[in-house]
C-alpha cells in the first residue's frame, strides 16, 4: 500500500506522465535512475512509460531507499523524493529522535510535503482496503 500511495502522489496513476525533471511514469522515475536499477537487477531494455517496467524500477528504488535506512519508510520516502544524499545529510545534522520532528525539520518544503502527502495516501489506503484494519476500525466503533 505504500507503493500505492507514492504511485498516487507521483503520478495519479497516469502512465504517461513526465516531470519537469524529465521524471517518467507511474513512479515517476529518472531515466538515471531507471539505466542503475535496470543494471542492479538485470531489466535489459525497459521503456519507464510501460507500466511493468516502471513499476519493476521504481519499487527497486523504493526498496533500494529502505535498505539504505533500515527499513525506515519515512526516511525512504523522504529520500525517493530528494535523493539519498540529502537525506543522509539531514539525518547527520538534525540527529532525529523523532520522526514526526524530523519532517518538520526538512529543508525542502516539497520533501517534506511529499513526505506527508505519501503517508497519508498510505494510511488511506490502509484505512481502505486492509480487512484486520477495517476489522480493528469496526470493533472501535461499536464499542
Amino acid at each position: 500500500m505504500l507503493v500505492t500511495g507514492l504511485i498516487r502522489q507521483e503520478s495519479r496513476f497516469e502512465k504517461d506522465i513526465e516531470s519537469v525533471a524529465g521524471a517518467l511514469g507511474l513512479m515517476q522515475v529518472l531515466p538515471t535512475t531507471g539505466d542503475w536499477g535496470a543494471k542492479e537487477i538485470g531489466l535489459g531494455k525497459f521503456d519507464l512509460r510501460n507500466p511493468t517496467d516502471n513499476l519493476a524500477l521504481g519499487t527497486w528504488f523504493l526498496d533500494y531507499t529502505h535498505e539504505e535506512y533500515d527499513g525506515n519508510s519515512m526516511y525512504a520516502i523522504a529520500s525517493y523524493n530528494a535523493g539519498p544524499g540529502n537525506i543522509a545529510k539531514w539525518i547527520k545534522r538534525f540527529n532525529p529522535q523523532d520522526l514526526d520532528e524530523f519532517v518538520e525539520k526538512i529543508p525542502f518544503p516539497e520533501t517534506r510535503n511529499y513526505v506527508k502527502a505519501v503517508l497519508g495516501n498510505y494510511w488511506n489506503y490502509v484505512r481502505l482496503y486492509d480487512a484486520e484494519t477495517q476489522a480493528l476500525m469496526t470493533e472501535a466503533i461499536e464499542q
